[in-house]
């Protein structure tokens, strides 16, 4: 046993240690003399932002694979190890950065090496954790993998918005939370925010009026000053007085986009008590069981920056959450969509949606990924709106889904 696992612990110290004075553009090669050691050929695939094709690192592994229709897709989207018999074999693997999906590793075994070896699986599985973390490292201070994950060219809005929100997807033994925006390349004046901290949640969803750069400035704004408001140890409704106030003065230094709107809330992970604070937004919706229960509109307040918070005295929603309850915060791009008729996509669509790719067993950022998509459909693609997307869950059972089973 020994035998087989001192050069996998090899590979492992090589990279690790190499990796300090790697480059992005250097880390496939890294990767490469190191898998050497037993045998693996390694090829990493990392999601555009969209989660719609998994793009090479390397351009000469061949054009991008798409995420709903490929094998090394349904690895993706499942979160799952996938073996293919073959001559050689080889298995694909999800990349994870913690539980948010980065996209797949294709490790291509020796010659008789068996794909469904557990041991080998446990190898290739720690090894593509590995090359998620390196690859988040990376993206802080290269370009190249930015370029990589990139299907379309972003707008100077989006690529100021993106680069203040936190991953996509986080999880802890209690709870999932999970966003996506669209048009992602493009997106206005949408944004998220969420930390997970000493036994509490705190999420925020924010929608600014416009959808152009003067857009994205309101809710980087808002959302810096909530952050900066949360990272003080002041409540939900001090973030938001401080997030009226901080637009408020943007709105006089002459910025089209005068107010945000926003829903804030705060989750006791051990008693299942939510807070919540709404700034003229639609409301998160409640779904347990199969179905909506409601929605939590508490008492709605003006948007931020119209300086209405300091007159007045805003109150917290509050809501007791039972295990395995979702809340969904939306933005009206969302449910507001309009297909070419002239249809509403709407809350009741949204709804089941999202409960039925929940029931089919899919984790809780593959179900937003699909209804994402279902929204881009529903306008044949272009969407008129920004349509932002986060699920809350409170529960044990999704955390366990969002990673591979044993």
């Amino acid at each position: 046993m020994i035998e087989r696992v001192e050069p996998w612990h090899a590979l492992f110290r090589q990279i690790i240690n190499g990796a300090h004075l790697t480059t992005a553009g250097d880390l496939a090669k890294l990767v490469d003399d190191a898998t050497a050691r037993v045998g693996v050929v390694v090829q990493l695939y990392l999601t555009d932002v969209g989660q719609q094709r998994l793009q090479p690192v390397r351009a000469e592994a061949g054009p991008p694979l798409l995420v709903d229709s490929t094998t090394a897709g349904r690895a993706f989207q499942r979160t799952e190890i996938i073996a293919v018999h073959a001559t050689p074999g080889y298995l694909w693997v999800p990349v994870l950065n913690g539980t948010e999906r980065l996209g797949v590793l294709q490790a291509t075994l020796p010659t008789g090496a068996d794909p469904d070896d557990h041991w080998i699986r446990e190898q290739c599985w720690v090894l593509a954790g590995l090359l998620g973390h390196l690859v988040m490292s990376k993206l802080h201070y290269s370009d190249f993998l930015h370029v990589v994950r990139r299907a379309t060219p972003f707008s100077v809005a989006s690529e100021l918005l993106w680069q203040l929100l936190p991953p996509q997807t986080f999880a802890c033994d209690e709870l999932v939370v999970t966003a996506v925006m669209e048009p992602y390349h493009s997106v206005g004046g949408d944004g998220y925010d969420y930390s997970v901290d000493n036994g509490r949640a705190r999420v925020a969803i924010f929608d600014a009026m416009g959808h152009d750069m003067h857009a994205g400035l309101t809710t980087a704004v808002a959302l810096a000053a909530t952050r900066n408001a949360r990272r003080n140890g002041l409540g939900l409704l001090e973030g938001a007085e401080l997030a009226d106030e901080a637009v408020r003065q943007q709105a006089t230094a002459g910025l089209k986009a005068p107010f945000a709107t926003a829903v804030l809330a705060e989750l006791d992970l051990a008693t299942g008590v939510l807070h919540y604070f709404v700034a003229g937004h639609p409301p998160a919706l409640l779904l347990r069981g199969g179905r909506m229960v409601k929605a939590l509109s508490g008492t709605i307040h003006p948007p931020l920056g119209l300086g209405h918070l300091a007159k007045s005295k805003p109150q917290l929603g509050r809501e007791q959450l039972q295990a395995d309850d979702r809340i969904l915060f939306h933005s009206d791009g969302v449910t507001e969509a309009r297909d070419p008729r002239g249809e509403q996509f709407g809350v009741d669509r949204l709804v089941d949606l999202t409960e039925l790719h929940e029931a089919a067993g899919l984790s809780p950022p593959e179900t937003l990924r699909r209804v994402a998509r279902a929204v881009l459909d529903h306008q044949r693609g272009q969407l008129q709106d920004d349509a932002t997307l986060l699920l809350v869950e409170w529960s044990r059972a999704a955390a366990r889904n969002v990673l591979p089973a044993p």
